[in-house]
């Protein structure tokens, strides 16, 4: 039996143990998950510029780890889209890809983001990431995908360059295009037709078959070669000076950040199924683990595939063991199946990169985001753009939005919503002017501050009645209704303190109703409710409306 404190250090202590019923479900999850992720692995990987067999590396024993060590123990984690894309697009200033120094830059890529994960995690600062807000994931999103779909274009074809253009077209090699469109043509046709169906797999083992029959390395079609058998073997990184460090430094941050957000979309659908509670930090070790196992492996930075974990959970998989047999069949085809993949063409590679990302793409997007508000779609449309116009410098566009996301948000905590008050036909307070209310008592400004009272909002709350004042100086009474303030810092504090002092001066009465128990403590413990003929507190509503129809109008 394990205790409580071990259990916390290796969440899968707690699973449950494999019974039949449980393993039937979990080997075919398993089972389904790998035969998805060994082609995606070889196609990813060439994504990130980096060799064919290192995103089954990166599938191997990362995916194990992450599941071992977190709270959602049916993601699939391994080589994504987005990481990849972010790794090639990172590395290409700095090395040639597929060489030495760029499997270096990202193994070191890996470990950054790994430590920057597993230090936020054990510190339960898991939090700080969900400053990203939605507009920005999504606008990043749809941009890294439409890079992706451009980058594939050449390989899908057949083309001799690096870049589709007139030129190239004539280098386009027919056999190719057939062998990449014929391939994406299948798998988008299977994905709508039998998700469940393990078509990539398919697709890849038979484009092999037919490769090999028609002899199309010798007509010249470029083909996966060669890959190395066995397990991989587990080195130390090479030290990297610093200066060429530095430069993976932001890069490593935003992999963080995407990586984070990808567990996170994936982890909450899991748990909204399955009726538990998301350890957002427990993961976030878990995800940091995997990355240091994959640079361990000489891979690159992992992550939560979208569409490997939703297939996962539609494949019925119920606990981790689903990833024991995953991992399982990966060192399997490992140690066996390799040379099975040596006469796959590569535009193959493209399409299936190409129908895994087409799902991401969203082109209704910012119409979608425009009916619920204009700001968080100009958000999305900025991240989207400087997504795309800074490629391959590809975090520049996360980081402007993130910028623009949290300006808005400090504007809004800097400005208040706060308005006089009137009661409505239905018997609730709602905005005087909005709705056309008469005032609740002659001589009387009614207010609500729909926010915290503290140093961002206390300036704001102070000018508002400032204001009314010097426009009705006939005013003899402010009643603050409260309830929608929950919490006060010392300059929320001051500031009340300022406004009694100011009020009673003036000779007018403070009524405050509804004040909520940790507000009232603090300004008690400031002695800023100290009783006097000009303050008045109630404890609902209905009591303070109850006394201002004293003031004159009946309510």
């Amino acid at each position: 039996m394990t205790t409580p404190n071990l259990q916390r250090f290796l969440p899968a202590l707690g699973w449950p143990k494999p019974a039949n019923s449980l393993l039937k479900a979990d080997l075919l999850a398993g089972l389904t998950i790998a035969l998805m992720v060994l082609p995606q692995g070889v196609a990813y990987a060439a994504l990130a510029g980096m060799p064919l067999v290192t995103g089954i590396y990166a599938a191997f024993l990362p995916g194990l780890v992450a599941a071992l060590w977190g709270s959602s123990t049916r993601l699939s984690v391994g080589p994504t889209a987005l990481t990849c894309l972010l790794i090639g697009s990172s590395l290409a200033p700095l090395a040639t890809p597929g060489s030495a120094l760029w499997v270096q830059l990202a193994v070191w890529l890996a470990l950054m983001s790994g430590a920057m994960q597993l230090l936020l995690g054990v510190g339960r600062f898991g939090w700080l990431l969900n400053l990203v807000s939605s507009p920005v994931l999504t606008g990043f999103t749809q941009g890294a995908a439409l890079l992706i779909l451009w980058s594939q274009v050449p390989k899908l074809l057949g083309l001799g360059g690096p870049a589709v253009s007139l030129e190239v077209f004539s280098s386009l090699h027919g056999a190719a295009a057939a062998f990449g469109l014929g391939s994406l043509a299948t798998l988008l046709l299977m994905k709508r037709w039998k998700p469940s169906f393990p078509s990539t797999i398919a697709v890849v083992g038979a484009s092999a078959a037919i490769s090999y029959a028609l002899g199309a390395q010798q007509s010249g079609t470029p083909i996966v070669g060669a890959l190395p058998a066995g397990l991989p073997a587990f080195t130390l990184p090479t030290v990297l000076p610093w200066p060429m460090l530095d430069k993976l430094l932001l890069p490593a941050m935003v992999i963080t950040l995407v990586s984070y957000l990808e567990t996170a979309s994936s982890a909450r659908r899991e748990h909204e199924l399955a009726g538990t509670r998301w350890n957002e930090n427990q993961d976030l070790i878990a995800q940091g683990l995997a990355k240091l196992v994959s640079a361990i492996c000489g891979a690159f930075p992992t992550s939560t595939s979208f569409s490997r974990a939703a297939i996962s959970l539609q494949a019925g998989a119920l606990t981790g063991w689903a990833t024991v047999v995953c991992t399982a069949i990966i060192g399997l085809a490992l140690l066996v199946l390799m040379p099975t993949l040596y006469f796959v063409p590569q535009s193959v590679l493209a399409g299936v990169v190409v129908a895994a990302v087409a799902g991401l793409v969203k082109p209704d997007f910012l119409f979608k985001l425009w009916r619920i508000s204009k700001m968080e779609t100009a958000t999305a449309a900025i991240t989207f753009a400087l997504t795309l116009y800074s490629a391959p410098n590809l975090y520049w566009g996360v980081l402007a939005g993130l910028l623009i996301s949290l300006s808005h948000f400090l504007y809004h905590r800097l400005h208040p919503r706060i308005i006089e008050v009137g009661l409505h036909p239905d018997g609730s307070l709602r905005d005087r002017h909005l709705w056309n209310l008469p005032i609740l008592a002659p001589n009387l400004y009614a207010l609500r501050m729909d926010a915290e009272l503290d140093f961002a909002s206390a300036s704001g709350f102070g000018a508002a009645i400032d204001q009314h004042l010097t426009k009705f100086p006939a005013t003899r009474y402010v009643c603050l209704f409260a309830q929608p303030i929950n919490r006060i810092d010392v300059t929320g504090v001051e500031a009340f303190v300022e406004l009694r002092r100011s009020l009673t001066a003036r000779g007018i009465c403070l009524y405050i109703s509804g004040i909520k128990l940790p507000v009232e403590t603090a300004l008690e413990r400031a002695g800023a409710l100290a009783p006097g003929p000009h303050l008045h507190l109630f404890r609902t509503d209905p009591d303070a409306l109850a006394a201002l129809s004293k003031l004159g109008q009946t309510v």
